[in-house]
């Protein structure tokens, strides 16, 4: 499936570890395959200082060979939370000047596994939000099992934000709508595609007012799961995103192109990409 149908009509990925192991044999493979799915900007994840600065190199060595197609967030993710020091907060505002970086993030709490404790998961969190209203910049947030805490958390710094997105949601109604009443954006990744554990996103999705959805394929995980025929290494990636819009699309009851084309038009605003 491409979106040659789709008029070229261009999409954007907000959410990419290109960083991972996973893409590191086959780097230019893996953009050019994103290209051909029209697939033209991505947005590569730091989850860490490494991997911050990783995404940030990437974007660097890969600028002539793909101009314009990749940009990065920097951030420190809340199972790394435990290891955050005002060493890191100094890291990440270094490479938020860099050019390719448009939000701070992936940042925000993670209930469900606790690899940090939850008062280290709320300082960084906290630390990261105060960060992105000094530069202006939006942020890239994660949020598992934490919704009522980290919803109170941002109520307290939502009119300083500059803006903000819930990726890879996979809450609940009530979570939805109190990210929507603070005027976040939302990110759908394949976990839609999954009619055992996507099944409430696959309900909710319609209730997501279009001006406020982004799609992303968190690769190389959540491998959408409608993809035929699946890659033998089983690891998803960005040229998959088109599976995403067709499942979102469905889901929606809407036009592919008319979700493809709102999606990148609120991608583009959001990152403020040229």
């Amino acid at each position: 499936m491409t979106l040659a149908s789709l008029n070229n009509e261009t999409l954007v990925d907000i959410g990419v570890n290109l960083g991972n192991k996973a893409f590191r044999d086959d780097l230019p493979g893996t953009l050019q395959r994103a290209l051909d799915a029209n697939v033209r900007r991505l947005i590569i994840t730091g989850t860490s200082e490494e991997e911050s600065e990783r995404a940030v190199e990437l974007c660097r060595q890969f600028a002539d060979e793909f101009p314009g197609m990749l940009h990065s967030t920097c951030g420190i993710h809340p199972h790394d939370a435990k290891s955050f020091t005002s060493a890191s907060l100094a890291t990440l505002k270094s490479l938020a000047s860099e050019a390719s970086v448009v939000a701070i993030g992936e940042t925000g709490l993670d209930f469900n596994r606790n690899f940090s404790p939850a008062t280290d998961q709320e300082k960084a969190f906290e630390a990261q939000l105060e960060l992105a209203v000094e530069l202006k910049l939006p942020v890239f947030m994660h949020e598992r099992d934490a919704h009522q805490r980290q919803f109170e958390i941002l109520r307290q710094y939502r009119d300083h934000l500059a803006d903000g997105v819930i990726h890879c949601f996979t809450g609940d109604r009530t979570a939805l709508f109190n990210y929507l009443d603070l005027d976040l954006y939302i990110g759908i990744t394949g976990w839609i595609c999954d009619e055992r554990r996507g099944e409430i996103l696959r309900s909710l999705v319609k209730s997501i007012p279009l001006e406020r959805l982004m799609l992303e394929t968190d690769s190389p995980y959540l491998l959408p799961r409608t993809l035929q025929p699946k890659p033998k290494d089983r690891h998803n990636q960005p040229a998959y995103l088109p599976w995403v819009l067709k499942e979102v699309a469905q889901c929606r009851d809407e036009n592919e192109l008319d979700v493809a084309r709102q999606t990148t038009l609120n991608a583009c605003a959001f990152f403020r990409l040229p």
